[in-house]
Formats: C-alpha cells, structure tokens, sequence
C-alpha cells in the first residue's frame, strides 16, 4: 500500500484552511473587534492552508520517489 499518513492529513488540513480563508474573507468586520480588528480566521486559514499544502508534498512526493515493489 502506497498510502502516507501524510496526504490524508494535509488534504484535511487545507479543505479545513479552505474553509476558514472563505469565511475570513465574506465575514462581518465587526467581530474582529476583539482580536484588535486582526481578520483571526483569515490568518489562521492561510497557515492551515501553508501546512497542509507542505503535507500534501511531501506525502505525495514520498510516494512517487518509492520504487515499486511488484516484479
């Protein structure tokens, strides 16, 4: 099996990124007021986005440098 725990994870981690940088950016301003008007879920998005894309490469490159095991 050619699966890494790698590319399950980061795939979750930027439809997850996805979501926050979406809702980030349709948002209400006002309720940032809290948070020194810093856009907490923008931010926040873009690192989960960040990570997930250097999981997703770095399990997708594992598997395509593996060589085959089949005859």
């Amino acid at each position: 099996m050619n699966l890494d725990i790698r590319t399950p994870i980061g795939l979750l981690f930027l439809s997850l990124g996805g979501l926050l940088v979406i809702y980030g950016c349709f948002s209400d301003p006002g309720i940032y007021f809290r948070s020194l008007n810093i856009n907490i879920n923008l931010w926040w998005g873009l690192a989960l986005l960040v990570f997930g894309g250097i999981m997703t490469y770095f399990g997708r490159r594992k598997t395509k440098l593996r060589p085959s095991s089949t005859p």
